[in-house]
């Protein structure tokens, strides 16, 4: 009995052994690293994005997070809310500028400056840091003043220098910002403040050879597992070891109200959706009752005002579209070249000064402008002057289409009788007798009774009536 009883014991071991997981397997390993994929342009989508999902690799406890990169850049304060985020993290944020062809330009050169590790993939690049707000990487921007003992140095350096307060006071911002993540991580702070000065961008190889980036990886799982085992700096001091080799990698995905927000938030989605709001509007007042008009105006109206409060916006360019709309609604109710012209004017106006931004990807289209610009002048003029057209038209049904219609007596007595007219046959009342067969007009209807006169005499032109 004790011999079955050991070789099933034995059965049973050998059998755990076959079917268990492998002790070096990642299930077992219990690491995790979460990745947050930025790709487009950085707006307050983007901010809403990594903040959820920074939150929810702290609730999970991951060892990092992969921020993988491919931006052209965006909204400053978007990027500064991103950083603070990264900053006061307790998880490890890994930087990533991949696949091979993705960039990290403007905005997302500073994203990877305040990572705890910088990385690229081989054919990336990075830089243009410029403030696009100030101008663009064209002769004539700030640029780093070269060293006074060249004369050809001194006359580039006046070409580069400053042209206003305004102008020195950003860059010189910029400058000191990315400098300070610069010294933060112990990276280049003398490129990172040429990359903001004079545009400069590098390659994936020529970044670290720069000490710009920590790595160049291929893949995530390469990125993996050379930052393993290195140290990191977290807020308040603490300092972790990094073990991410077999992690196993999770992709956050954003939210549908982050997808949703990346839509509206486009400046020219924006602008589309206040025209519709406030066209709806309008000719749910001219037509009241028509419904569908009113409840779509309202609800584009609402989500394009809630998209320029996120974006930086000029209310007075948004003051002149609405004196453009208002003039142009004038000018469909009376015909004027002055209100038309006016209105056309300080709507392109308008539109062109809305946004007060010129980041990658927030930019209004002019083109864009002059198309829509067109088309609602030319909606507004047709549709609005379509309706006033018809209000002011004589009635075709009802009792105010009957007046004046010729109507045949069929039969009187005294003041009152029988008429036919419109096919149909009425009952009549009069102020004075008819006969049958005469023709008579409609003076009114009260109570399903035609009130009928004697048709008025008409003048033939050579002095006679008939």
């Amino acid at each position: 009995m004790q011999t079955v009883q050991a070789t099933l014991a034995a059965a049973i071991a050998a059998a755990a052994l076959v079917f268990s997981p492998l002790p070096a397997s990642t299930e077992e390993s219990g690491k995790l690293v979460l990745t947050i994929a930025i790709d487009g342009a950085i707006g307050p989508a983007t901010t809403g994005y990594v903040k959820d999902a920074l939150a929810k690799a702290h609730e999970r406890h991951a060892d990092a997070v992969i921020l993988r990169l491919n931006t052209p850049g965006g909204l400053a304060s978007s990027m500064r809310e991103i950083i603070s985020y990264m900053l006061a993290s307790p998880v490890p944020v890994i930087g990533y500028v991949a696949p091979s062809g993705a960039h990290a330009a403007s905005a997302g050169t500073y994203l990877l400056y305040a990572t705890h590790i910088a990385a690229m993939a081989p054919g990336t690049n990075l830089g243009a840091a410029t403030p696009v707000q100030i101008g663009s990487p064209v002769p004539g921007l700030p640029g780093i003043i070269p060293d006074k003992d060249s004369k050809d140095k001194k006359d580039n350096a006046q070409q580069t220098e400053p042209k206003d307060a305004m102008t020195a006071k950003a860059t010189n911002d910029a400058v000191a910002f990315i400098r300070s993540l610069a010294e933060l991580r112990g990276r280049n702070a003398d490129w990172a403040e040429k990359a903001v000065r004079e545009a400069a961008s590098l390659s994936a190889s020529a970044a670290l050879q720069a000490n710009v980036i920590d790595l160049i990886a291929r893949d995530p799982a390469e990125l993996l597992k050379q930052i393993d085992g290195r140290v990191v700096e977290l807020p308040g001091g603490d300092r972790r070891h990094l073990a991410t080799k077999d992690a196993t990698i999770e992709t956050i995905d954003p939210g549908w109200i982050s997808q949703f927000l990346s839509i509206i938030t486009n400046p020219n989605v924006a602008f589309i959706l206040l025209l519709v709001g406030i066209y709806g509007l309008i000719f749910e007042f001219m037509s009241p009752g028509a419904v569908a008009p009113g409840v779509v105006g309202t609800i584009c109206l609402l989500l394009g005002l809630y998209a320029l409060n996120l974006l930086p916006i000029n209310y007075a360019g948004l003051g002149l579209m609405m004196v453009g709309i208002a003039l142009l609604t004038i000018e469909a109710f009376n015909p004027t070249v002055v209100l038309g012209l006016g209105g056309a004017i300080a709507f392109v106006l308008g539109a062109l000064m809305l946004f007060r931004i010129e980041a990658p990807g927030y930019r209004l289209s002019w083109t864009f402008v002059g198309i829509v610009t067109a088309m609602f002048i030319g909606l507004i003029l047709i549709v609005l002057g379509s309706l006033r057209r018809t209000r002011k038209a004589p009635a075709q049904v009802g009792a105010q289409a009957m007046r004046g219609l010729p109507a045949e007596v069929l039969d009187w007595n005294d003041i009152e009788g029988h008429v036919f007219t419109q096919g149909e046959r009425w009952q009549a009342r009069g102020t004075e007798a008819f006969k049958p067969g005469e023709m008579v007009e409609v003076a009114s209807i009260t109570d399903l009774t035609l009130m009928v006169r004697r048709r008025p005499a008409l003048n033939t032109g050579e002095g006679g009536v008939r």
